[in-house]
């Protein structure tokens, strides 16, 4: 999902103690996505309570969060509204491909075949997913900010704004939406299998400096948009044969997408339009981020109650986010 430019730019590596005492705005979207993506049984299968509710996303929320809580890393949740409408094809194809692997995911599966796989590529989200998180999200006492279109734009528009250090997300779409800085394998550290290999590699947190790498690349932010519509985005498929690369190349040639499509004698369908959403996205600044005291009652009740997990588990690590609530106020009122 999104725009590829991780070819492109440059990323740092980072350690999440780097980010104690700061704030991150966290596409909620693409987090989910890959709490159900990597958060499964051996052959596939999400993590589900009795009634076959899926449960991986709130064991990837209370796990992983508290993790970066108890770090010291202020955690703001961003949650998508309603896409463009330029954003329909994408959408449509999305879910035609989460229906494909859902059908080779039961057949692998049926012949013993490994069927991770297509497990992973038929993750998706529906109403009860986001119900359940945003539910979640709240008694943890973190705050949940609810964006008027992409996410990813109301992210980067905090971070802007100097609400936030860093927008985090696994895409590059941040970067295009202006984000001063991205962080990337934030919720997903530690050590995965790559996909159809026995190999295993260590997952580290990165970051991306967006002024840095203009500067670097010798691009203006328009231009970083261009390069990103020409290799394709959620909005565009993006021009035939033309990876990040190639787009820079012919960037640096002709200086604009318009001089670009012109020289190629090709057209593109509502690339101003997309350009035009990058630059100045539906961004709001009604938005609150204050961290609340956990209500460990409230998350015991519906996850341990509710949603099957174990007592013991959910406890404790309550109890770890209680406590890291408790040492921020400690530090807070040394302030004053």
């Amino acid at each position: 999902m999104g725009v590829d430019l991780g070819d492109l730019v440059q990323k740092k590596r980072i350690e999440i103690k780097g980010l104690s005492g700061r704030w991150v705005a966290v596409d909620a979207f693409n987090t989910l996505y890959q709490f159900l993506s990597i958060i499964r049984q051996k052959d596939g299968t999400p993590l589900m309570d009795r009634s076959g509710r899926v449960t991986s996303h709130l064991s990837g929320l209370l796990y992983r969060t508290t993790n970066l809580v108890e770090a010291g890393v202020k955690v703001a949740y961003v949650f998508d509204g309603d896409p463009p409408s330029f954003k329909s094809g994408t959408l449509r194809e999305r879910a035609e491909v989460r229906e494909r692997a859902a059908v080779a995911w039961d057949e692998a599966r049926a012949e013993g075949r490994d069927a991770f796989k297509y497990a992973q590529a038929s993750s998706h989200l529906n109403s009860e997913i986001l119900e359940d998180a945003q539910r979640l999200i709240q008694a943890m006492g973190l705050p949940l900010i609810q964006a008027p279109s992409e996410g990813e734009a109301q992210a980067a528009h905090m971070a802007v704004q100097g609400d936030v250090y860093s927008a985090a997300s696994q895409d590059y779409d941040s970067l295009l939406f202006g984000a001063p800085r991205v962080v990337r394998n934030l919720a997903i550290t530690g050590r995965r299998k790559l996909p159809r290999k026995n190999i295993y590699v260590e997952v580290e947190p990165e970051e991306i400096d967006l002024q840095t790498e203009l500067a670097r690349l010798g691009l203006s932010q328009k231009q970083l948009i261009e390069i990103g519509i020409m290799c394709g985005t959620d909005y565009n498929p993006g021009l035939s044969k033309v990876g990040p690369k190639t787009a820079l190349k012919l960037i640096r040639e002709k200086g604009d997408l318009e001089s670009i499509l012109a020289d190629r004698g090709e057209t593109m369908e509502n690339f101003e339009q997309i350009r035009e959403f990058f630059l100045h996205p539906d961004v709001t600044d009604d938005y609150a981020i204050k961290i609340t005291k956990p209500r460990v009652d409230e998350i015991l009740s519906f996850l341990v109650d509710e949603r099957d997990f174990d007592r013991e588990r959910v406890e404790k690590t309550a109890g770890r986010l209680e406590e890291a609530y408790r040492r921020g106020q400690s530090t807070l009122e040394r302030w004053f």
